[in-house]
C-alpha cells in the first residue's frame, strides 16, 4: 500500500495572490534558485542539488509540481482553494518508491518546515 500525507495550510491572502506568490517563491526560499528556459527551478538543499517544475492551471487553482533530488522524485498534487477572503493550500505527498517508510517520515518533518516558511513568504 502506498503511503501519503495530505497537508492543508490556511493562507491569509486571496487565492490569486497566493497562486502568484507560490510560483515566485523559489528564489525567496532558496537564495541560489535559478529558473532555466524550460521552466525548471534548480537550487541546493541540505540533501544536495534539487530541481522543481510547476504544472500550473490558474483558473482551476492547480499548482502540481515535480520535485527531484538526489534520493527521489516526487509528483506533488497541490491546489489553492478559495476560502472567502483567504485561501487554503492543499498538498498531497505520496511516498516515492525509492524511499523507505523511515525516510518518508523524516522528509515529512522537513517538508512541514518548508511549508511553514512558504506560508510566511506568501503572507508578507
Amino acid at each position: 500500500m502506498t503511503r501519503s500525507r495530505t497537508i492543508t495550510i490556511p493562507i491569509n491572502k486571496k487565492t490569486s495572490y497566493a497562486f502568484d506568490a507560490i510560483l515566485n517563491a523559489p528564489p525567496k526560499m532558496m537564495p541560489d534558485a535559478k529558473m532555466s528556459s524550460d521552466g525548471w527551478w534548480s537550487f541546493s538543499t541540505p540533501r544536495g542539488n534539487a530541481r522543481l517544475k510547476f504544472k500550473e492551471n490558474r483558473s482551476l487553482g492547480i499548482l502540481d509540481h515535480v520535485f527531484i533530488d538526489q534520493d527521489s522524485q516526487w509528483n506533488v498534487p497541490m491546489r489553492i482553494v478559495s476560502s472567502g477572503e483567504d485561501s487554503e493550500i492543499v498538498i498531497t505527498l505520496i511516498k516515492p518508491d525509492e524511499l523507505t517508510d523511515e525516510q518518508f517520515d523524516s522528509r515529512m518533518v522537513e517538508i512541514e518546515q518548508v511549508f511553514e516558511n512558504m506560508k510566511k513568504i506568501i503572507e508578507m
